[in-house]
């Protein structure tokens, strides 16, 4: 999955758990860029009574480098606070929902939102009222509605909402962490052609779950160096680096017999997420939560599991014959240098005709998005090597086909670009997790907050 529960610790903690972030030009307002972080996985649409929340003790913020030092130059902070309205009833709600000022919404979240900027604080928006979780219809009667007065305007052309949206990640999950049985080749894989299991499509792991989404659209011209907002796609100030973090008080304290936490001390990162499945698949077990504790800029300590990534000399071995050349690619030595750009410092101009995001000699996991590049008439799901500059990992699309895109860059079709001696083997062309040429079926919308509705519990009771 593309960062859900995807290190041993903060899958103690989803509340603090980034699981995507997608960082693209915004369609519909084409002088902003669109910033969602997501938190809290697989939420199943009938958890109540206690429905999901962003948690009141979590600093979550979404970085943006501008200069290619792996270090925040701009930082949005959110910090959400929670209100009972009656202490005296279990039920979230005692009637339906018609409003944000329902008096029979009983546990309602609030949130605040700072720009940071080289140390300057500056409050953009406070009070900011969430929506309600998606309960059913006759509590939440239109949720859309509900949906649409949860974003809010923070000045000029910026635009907020933080609530609960329906998962836009879509991954055949059961099959890839099945020793990576990829459902539509099921005859090829060396185990399951052992036990003679058929050739089945892909099955969506995420269909009908929820997540929490933090989606910001702010002018280009706030978060480029020097306010830069021109078209001129090579040039340097057109690429921007963005993370997600999420961060807990360093000490806690359970207080006997009163069911309350007490914290205390400066916030410490617990969970972050640049390039979607970069910690989940390239980064081995025993370092992930170091991982998730240190900053982008850190990310050289890293770059040895990139630049020979495990899963690729696997597939080799689970797919007997089936990718010769990125098995003799794999016994050489050589490091991956298309991984490296691709992942870790923005693939410089000359590699691919017209385009670049390279951000500079600093190795950091960052998704790396040009906002000089316009958004796409015809946008393809397969991003960059599906001929379309505007999609992954030109930053990232609510709804790009990462797994896709990263399963054939590690299985050696981006490999050609960096060494033109090199022969993709035909496989890498096409591998793939079996979702790509059918229909996810989620439900996005065609402007901000771009994340489609949440499942409601009544009809869809579990995943």
């Amino acid at each position: 999955m593309s960062s859900h529960r995807e290190a041993p610790e903060i899958s103690k903690d989803p509340v603090a758990d980034s699981t995507d972030l997608y960082a693209f030009v915004s369609p519909d307002a084409r002088d902003t860029v669109t910033l969602i972080a997501n938190y809290i996985p697989l939420q199943n649409p009938a958890g109540g009574p206690n429905f999901y929340e962003f948690g009141d003790d979590v600093l979550y913020e979404i970085h943006i480098d501008n200069d290619g030092d792996g270090r925040a130059d701009v930082t949005y902070r959110f910090r959400f606070a929670t209100h009972l309205r009656n202490n005296d009833t279990f039920l979230y709600n005692t009637g339906p929902i018609d409003s944000l000022d329902s008096p029979n919404w009983n546990r309602r979240q609030t949130y605040s939102v700072t720009r940071v900027e080289h140390g300057r604080e500056t409050v953009l928006g406070k009070d900011l009222k969430c929506p309600p979780c998606n309960i059913g219809p006759l509590s939440t009667p239109d949720y859309p509605k509900l949906a649409r007065e949860a974003v809010h305007h923070l000045g000029s052309r910026r635009r907020v909402f933080a609530g609960q949206r329906a998962e836009g990640f879509y991954v055949d999950l059961g099959s890839i962490f099945d020793l990576a049985d990829l459902r539509p080749f099921q005859s090829l894989q060396v185990f399951a052609k052992a036990q003679g299991l058929p050739d089945q499509p892909g099955v969506n792991a995420t269909k009908e779950l929820n997540v929490h989404s933090i989606a910001l659209q702010v002018p280009i011209d706030e978060l480029t160096r020097n306010g830069w907002h021109g078209k001129d796609v090579f040039d340097p100030r057109a690429v921007i680096g963005v993370w997600t973090s999420a961060s807990r008080r360093a000490s806690r304290i359970i207080e006997e017999g009163k069911g309350e936490d007490c914290e205390s001390g400066p916030f410490v990162q617990v969970s972050r997420l640049g390039n979607p499945l970069f910690n989940e698949v390239l980064v081995p077990m025993a370092r992930k939560d170091e991982w998730n504790a240190l900053p982008p800029s850190d990310d050289k300590r890293f770059a040895s599991y990139v630049a020979k990534p495990e899963l690729a000399g696997l597939l080799p071995v689970l797919y007997p014959g089936v990718f010769p050349n990125l098995a003799a690619l794999d016994a050489s030595g050589k490091p991956r240098a298309d991984l490296l750009a691709i992942l870790l410092t923005g693939i410089p101009q000359g590699v691919v005709p017209g385009f670049q995001n390279f951000t500079g000699s600093t190795e950091a996991d960052m998704l790396r998005l040009n906002v000089a590049i316009p958004p796409s008439r015809r946008p393809n799901i397969l991003g960059l090597i599906g001929g379309d500059p505007a999609g992954f990992p030109n930053g990232r699309r609510v709804f790009d086909d990462v797994v896709t895109v990263e399963l054939r860059a590690i299985a050696g079709l981006t490999y050609a670009l960096v060494d033109h001696g090199y022969t993709p083997d035909a496989a890498a062309g096409v591998i793939t997790d079996g979702l790509t040429d059918t229909s996810p079926g989620t439900p996005y919308l065609p402007d901000f907050p771009y994340l489609g509705v949440p499942y409601d519990g009544y009809h869809h009771p579990s995943s």
